[in-house]
């Protein structure tokens, strides 16, 4: 790849993980540590993961965006540090981070966010303009998948949720909060994944589309894009929408492997709340 970078003038520091990303590597593996052990309070160590593991996703999210890009032939997306896996680089910090973490928290949702930026007027092609759309979702699908790996191989089959002697709700089984909060970050990639593949103005299933359209088509497209976040996020609050929606998931999510306890560790995560 030196080669390559030195060509077209892009420095090798273009490509290096930012400090940011590395510390965010860093509390993952410390709090998957902290929830394998059961170190301190388990439901604590479960929400660390779990939402350490999910800004995670979303910087792999938006690199890979970012390096299709590159590639494509806007080699301006490494002079504005979307290469370097720095969240803080975005052109949306709190669409990107902050909401869909509130997402999380409060409605178990991986709801996706606008993030990096694309010169298109570098990108020749309608193809490589939907593959750079395409190449975020991917990576949600294959996050997904290797999550959902080791329950293929029997990982978690002896964990379950009951009520202690206190009643607060516990997980039993061997390391079972750490495959609590493993089948809960694959759900949430899953959610992930649907919610960016909808064909909806402004997400990343749209922008797939959006090449293809004819002229009059993408005027009335770039009209709605902007809008198209919100209205995804007031519909997925409809309770009958939600929960249609939540079929969906654990219907794929099925599909692809990840077990039952994936959606419950969600709602295990909630250490303030007793449900």
């Amino acid at each position: 790849m030196s080669s390559f970078q030195v060509s077209r003038g892009t420095p090798r520091s273009a490509f290096l993980p930012s400090p940011v990303f590395v510390g965010i590597l860093a509390l993952v593996a410390v709090s998957g540590w902290m929830t394998w052990t059961g170190y301190g309070n388990v439901r604590v160590d479960v929400f660390l993961l779990v939402i350490a593991g999910w800004v995670l996703s979303l910087c792999l999210h938006e690199y890979a965006h970012a390096l299709v890009a590159y590639f494509s032939g806007d080699r301006g997306v490494a002079e504005r540090g979307y290469l370097t896996l720095n969240p803080l680089k975005y052109t949306h910090p709190v669409l990107s981070i902050v909401l869909p973490l509130v997402a999380v928290v409060l409605g178990g949702i991986g709801l996706p966010g606008g993030a990096v930026w694309v010169d298109h007027a570098y990108v020749r092609s309608k193809l490589r303009q939907s593959l750079i759309s395409l190449a975020g979702p991917a990576t949600n699908v294959l996050f997904a998948l290797v999550l959902a790996a080791p329950f293929a191989f029997g990982a978690g089959d002896d964990v379950g949720f009951y009520r202690d002697g206190s009643g607060q709700i516990a997980v039993a089984g061997e390391h079972g909060a750490f495959w609590v909060a493993l089948g809960a970050l694959a759900f949430l990639q899953v959610t992930a994944s649907v919610l960016n593949l909808l064909p909806v103005p402004g997400l990343d299933g749209g922008n797939i589309l959006h090449p293809w359209l004819s002229p009059p088509y993408q005027r009335a497209y770039n009209l709605f894009a902007p809008y198209g976040f919100i209205l995804l996020f007031v519909l997925l609050w409809q309770s009958e929408i939600n929960v249609l929606f939540f079929d969906l998931v654990r219907f794929l999510a099925g599909l692809l492997g990840v077990p039952d306890i994936g959606q419950g560790g969600l709602f295990y995560m909630r250490f303030w709340s007793d449900v």
